[in-house]
């Protein structure tokens, strides 16, 4: 895979890593089988994959703790660019956010006894808590990273304002928000911003949990939960999400793809987009997530889907 780099970092990522919040991601997905969360791990390596990306709050703990057990049986730390992220913070009732400088310090020291390495290639702060100037949690980071205990530093689920801020002392390197075909609010000025402070921009969910897959044009309908709490599921909006996905169709045929192959090729004609990281429950899937790369879309190509998907005026230039 082409890799790129990862802002001015010499952090360099493929094209497409593995979101792995279903290894050991029992909060997330329900009790997991542990060892077929290893086995996953392992697979995304043996394809080639060498961006991992997980977080604290997998588990919690235990999608650190596993990768950590397959890097350490492979020996292949060197070879694999390890993502991860914190911010949450246990308390009596649940979980709050926490940016405090002495907070994320143990966060990234936790995370290198979880994942059995000396050094994180990207820490991100998961999400901003209300109270903590942003620069002084990113300047706890940037202590660790002249200490050689991260590489890159990253945000996460911030807001253009709170990644200026953030990113004050020219500190920033990368931040991870969701971005797809159909959520494309950060074109407005988030991509733009992050192209002019060379901030790589990683996007979650860019296949919006199956919907720009296809999977749904058979007549299939969501979950009730999911259609609660993300808004392309709910209805009216889905059905015409639906037709809108099926409109990728032709370009799939084109380049002898799938749906998701062209929605996830898209994601990387965006300038700032220098990794994705797809979520994957099975070998399978990872391969399917690979064949990707290999997916290059022309300007007619892409000026046909962002006239399909553009939305509220979206710009379409980043």
């Amino acid at each position: 895979m082409h890799k790129r780099k990862v802002g001015n970092t010499e952090v360099m990522l493929g094209q497409i890593g593995f979101g792995a919040n279903a290894v050991g991601g029992h909060n997330i997905y329900g009790p997991q089988d542990e060892e077929h969360g290893r086995q996953l791990v392992r697979d995304a390596l043996a394809l080639g994959i060498d961006h991992i990306d997980t977080a604290y709050i997998y588990g919690p703990e235990r999608s650190e703790v596993l990768i950590g057990e397959v890097l350490a049986e492979l020996g292949c730390r060197e070879q694999v660019v390890v993502a991860t992220k914190g911010a949450h913070q246990g308390t009596q009732t649940g979980q709050q956010i926490s940016n405090e400088p002495a907070f994320l310090r143990q966060c990234v020291e936790d995370s290198l006894r979880r994942l059995n390495t000396d050094y994180l290639d990207i820490f991100y702060i998961h999400r901003a808590d209300e109270t903590t100037p942003k620069y002084e949690a990113v300047g706890a980071l940037q202590r660790l990273r002249e200490e050689g205990k991260i590489r890159a530093i990253g945000v996460s689920n911030f807001s253009l304002e709170q990644l200026l801020e953030a990113d004050r002392d020219g500190y920033v390197d990368v931040i991870q928000n969701q971005y797809n075909l159909i959520e494309r609010e950060p074109e407005r000025a988030m991509l733009p911003t992050c192209v002019s402070r060379q901030i790589s921009f990683i996007p979650y969910f860019p296949l919006l949990s199956g919907l720009l897959t296809g999977k749904y044009s058979d007549g299939r309908q969501p979950d009730a939960a999911r259609a609660a709490y993300m808004p392309a599921f709910a209805p009216p909006q889905f059905q015409h999400n639906i037709e809108r996905v099926e409109q990728l169709r032709p370009v799939a045929e084109k380049h002898g793809c799938e749906i998701q192959h062209v929605a996830l090729a898209w994601c990387l004609t965006r300038p700032a987009i220098h990794s994705m990281i797809p979520g994957a429950k099975s070998r399978q899937q990872m391969q399917s997530n690979l064949r990707t790369a290999s997916v290059v879309l022309d300007q007619e190509d892409q000026q046909r889907i962002d006239a399909v998907f553009a939305v509220n005026g979206s710009s379409q230039e980043t």
